[in-house]
């Protein structure tokens, strides 16, 4: 899938491809000024916040640092019905930013189709899954204070600008769920300075930072984007051995606490021998494909029939489809599933799980057998779900973002 954003950020960086990810601190401008707009605007995230039923802590606003108790911008909306349904009060929230906040929408892809589709060309970058959260800070008002996060980020201002520093790490491969305690930020800085629209900047995992408007001007504000790489470790690899380890015998033993000290020996060579023996059939390498393959997409509007014909799909799957070819047999593997086609039938997969929309009804002449291959095949990756049925609304995640695929 080419994406605007994913070339902007590699253009920005001096990176080709994702291998750069975690390694080491990298800043950036983006030359492409109108992708801002078109990714995002702080009245759009606005006008998100409103139209969505959303709860602390998914929607969250600050004061000075301070996050605010969820009484002070969210209500209650009672229907007719009786139920009560959590909303944003709008005019409390437009009083707190015109007073100086900082409003914070995490997971802002669920909600809006452009943020979506720009996360998922990410993920078939980076082959890892990726969420973006959005802040929008007013006036001369503290952001958070210096912290670390457990996993890459990468930092798009759209809008306005904000005094960032950004430290070392104090911890090797710090983890959320870790050995020791990681509280103490380095003294060195790596780069301080103020991020303005068009700038991106890649924090590796465990990197200290904070980011600020203080001294900016109380009539200003910052809106930045935030995507979120929670890479694979050794320690989930190990984790996924545990749920294969089931599969041998002698995992499901109960362990001899009570036998002799030869027969605990002897139990315990057997289950080193057999995690000696699951770890060299089920490698690292193994863990990331299978983890990819096996992920399902996130949720889509269906394929209703009764609704009318099946006019235009994209490829919604979390992470690019492989498609295996080998003597003539062509097989689809993506989101858990096997998929045999014919061979005949490789070009229009490759079409359809290219991540870029495509249009069944053409407007420029195709010829007919391949015409009634592309549409079959639509039909039963969309079933499988594979592919998505092309709304409008979807569409517009894509449109001047992705390259269109016309067959």
């Amino acid at each position: 899938m080419e994406h605007r954003l994913v070339n902007a950020v590699e253009q920005a960086l001096g990176w080709r491809g994702s291998a750069q990810l975690g390694r080491e601190f990298a800043r950036g401008g983006l030359g492409d000024p109108d992708l801002l707009e078109r990714l995002l605007t702080p009245n759009k995230l606005l006008d998100l916040v409103m139209r969505r039923s959303l709860s602390n802590p998914q929607v969250r606003l600050f004061r000075e640092g301070n996050e605010l108790h969820p009484r002070e911008y969210l209500s209650p909306v009672t229907t007719r019905r009786g139920q009560n349904i959590s909303m944003v009060n709008m005019r409390r929230l437009g009083n707190l930013l015109d007073s100086g906040a900082t409003l914070v929408l995490d997971g802002g892809n669920a909600f809006d189709a452009t943020l979506e589709v720009a996360c998922r060309a990410m993920q078939w970058w980076a082959h890892e899954r990726v969420q973006v959260n959005i802040y929008t800070t007013t006036g001369d008002t503290a952001g958070f204070g210096l912290h670390w996060d457990d996993h890459e980020v990468l930092v798009v201002q759209i809008a306005g600008e904000k005094a960032w520093q950004v430290r070392g790490a104090s911890r090797v491969a710090p983890m959320f769920r870790d050995s020791e305690r990681n509280d103490t930020p380095p003294k060195d800085i790596v780069w301080e300075g103020t991020m303005v629209a068009g700038d991106v900047m890649h924090i590796p995992r465990g990197y200290w930072h904070c980011a600020t408007r203080v001294g900016q001007g109380a009539g200003g504000h910052s809106t930045h984007m935030t995507f979120g790489f929670p890479r694979r470790t050794g320690a989930s690899w190990l984790g996924w051995l545990a749920e294969w380890c089931r599969d041998d015998e002698v995992f499901r033993h109960n362990l001899h606490r009570d036998d002799s000290p030869r027969e605990q020996e002897e139990q315990a060579r057997e289950l080193t021998e057999a995690a000696r023996k699951l770890i060299a059939a089920r490698g690292p390498s193994l863990y990331l494909d299978r983890i990819e393959q096996e992920t399902t997409p996130a949720r889509h509007v269906p394929w209703i029939e009764a609704f009318g014909p099946l006019d235009a799909v994209v490829c919604t799957t979390e992470f690019a489809p492989r498609i295996d070819v080998n003597e003539g047999q062509v097989e689809i593997v993506s989101s858990g599933l096997r998929l045999g086609i014919a061979a005949e039938a490789e070009p229009a997969a490759r079409m359809l799980l290219s991540g870029h929309p495509v249009h069944l009804t053409p407007e420029v002449p195709i010829e007919t057998r391949l015409d009634g291959i592309l549409r079959g095949l639509a039909s039963v990756f969309v079933k499988e779900g594979l592919c998505s049925v092309l709304t409008p609304e979807l569409f517009s995640g894509y449109t001047d973002l992705v390259t269109n695929a016309i067959p």
